[in-house]
């Protein structure tokens, strides 16, 4: 089959870290370690496993963050390479193992692509911590080989899909999934929307995780799709107060504004504006830039994770706000952490989803999201689809690296590849 497939060395990461800034080609281009090839399709390991042909698949910031080699290497030892790459996935069953209940051939389904222990191959009585509380994101045997035989060999070390040695991410024709991490799709939901239910869970889940009290004023910075999909959260989860999105551009901020935002600001003086609309106060110290005393934003969630956005955050925080980290953040050189200590403030950092309590049940992030898709419990007509702006096959996939990792100069937001 036909799949995009990453490795990672020494000499491209080089390459990459030092011609990447100027050109394409060091980390998309022949001289990198991505491919558009012929891959063998693994077999079924197990009676509850499925086969799966992907309909659409996102291509998501961390992605481009790790093939321009800017992401932190912190957690280079769980993953496996060569890697089919991909991770936001829409696909249709088409091949189900003995002991698959949830699901049958021809449904549609989105894939939870965090492999927990139960998809490693360890019985459900002996799983981590992290996943016998329904959160395998943070799955403490993810540098471990799994007992699951493959092929023949154990399985791969790896957190996610997408990352992964032997189980195929969604840049593919045709992947293999648990049937833990299927999860099937209403017929009343377009494929455009229906793809976007895994970045739309980022947000989802930070929100139900750490929901902001009614009283709360909300900035968002960033203006990519976990930024977007956290105002939409923010707002289908019931938060009627004030939200200001942080965004560039301004079909950006339009699409936040439709998503829910009450107020679009640019960063930089608008930003500051804004800031100075909650009731702060400017001063200038003898070195460095300005900081601000009372107002401030009670909840700031950086979806970026940058070390500009991070100490906008920790700036634009007031006395005992909370901020929620949901960009990637890694190793962020010269960040002033004064105001952390100094405002007594909160920092937490969510990743991926999982088993959340919601309405008196314990339901997957995923299930929440659709069933929010579904009520229109964000006043937000066809916004959702609006995000996804750029649709590629498989062949021309250095064009849609392009797009999505050149944003400002392509207008794009959500980037996806189609195998079909």
């Amino acid at each position: 089959m036909r799949a995009i497939t990453f490795d990672v060395s020494v000499p491209r990461y080089l390459l990459g870290k030092t011609l990447g800034p100027f050109t394409d080609l060091a980390v998309f281009g022949p001289p990198s370690g991505v491919r558009l090839r012929e891959v063998p399709e693994p077999s079924l390991p197990g009676p509850r496993w499925a086969r799966l042909e992907v309909i659409l698949c996102g291509i998501c910031g961390s992605d481009i963050g790790n093939l321009t080699f800017e992401s932190s290497p912190a957690l280079e030892p769980f993953a496996s390479f060569p890697a089919v790459l991909g991770h936001e996935i829409l696909a249709r069953v088409i091949e189900v193992g003995p002991a698959v209940m949830r699901v049958r051939p021809g449904d549609r389904v989105v894939i939870d692509p965090i492999l927990s222990c139960v998809v490693r191959g360890y019985p459900e009585d002996s799983v981590c911590r992290s996943c016998e509380h329904g959160l395998p994101g943070t799955c403490e045997r993810a540098g471990e080989e799994g007992p699951l035989q493959l092929d023949g060999r154990p399985l791969a070390r790896g957190l996610t899909m997408g990352y992964h040695r032997d189980l195929p991410g969604g840049w593919a024709e045709r992947i293999i999934a648990h049937e833990s991490q299927l999860h099937p799709v209403s017929d009343a939901l377009d494929d455009r929307v229906a793809v976007l239910t895994e970045p739309l869970s980022v947000g989802v889940h930070a929100v139900l995780r750490a929901p902001p009290a009614a009283t709360d004023t909300v900035l968002v910075i960033g203006s990519g799709p976990i930024a977007l999909g956290t105002i939409w959260a923010l707002r289908a989860l019931g938060f009627t107060g004030r939200i200001v999105a942080q965004a560039k551009r301004k079909h950006e901020a339009e699409l936040a504004q439709a998503l829910g935002a009450d107020e679009a600001v640019a960063p930089g003086a608008e930003a500051r504006d804004a800031l100075m609309g909650t009731g702060a106060s400017a001063y200038m110290p003898l070195i460095g830039p300005e900081v601000y005393a009372g107002g401030g934003f009670t909840y700031v969630f950086d979806c970026v994770g940058s070390a500009e956005t991070l100490d906008q955050a920790l700036r634009f925080a007031s006395p005992r706000g909370r901020i929620a980290l949901l960009g990637c953040a890694g190793h962020l050189r010269g960040l002033d952490l004064t105001f952390l200590w100094a405002r007594e403030l909160t920092v937490i950092g969510f990743l991926a989803y999982g088993v959340e309590e919601w309405r008196g049940e314990r339901v997957h992030t995923f299930e929440v999201t659709q069933r929010l898709l579904l009520e229109g419990a964000s006043p937000v007509g066809g916004s959702v689809a609006s995000m996804v702006t750029e649709i590629f096959p498989l062949s021309h996939y250095r064009d849609a690296l392009a797009a999505a990792a050149h944003r400002a100069r392509s207008g794009a937001i959500k980037v996806l590849l189609s195998p079909r």
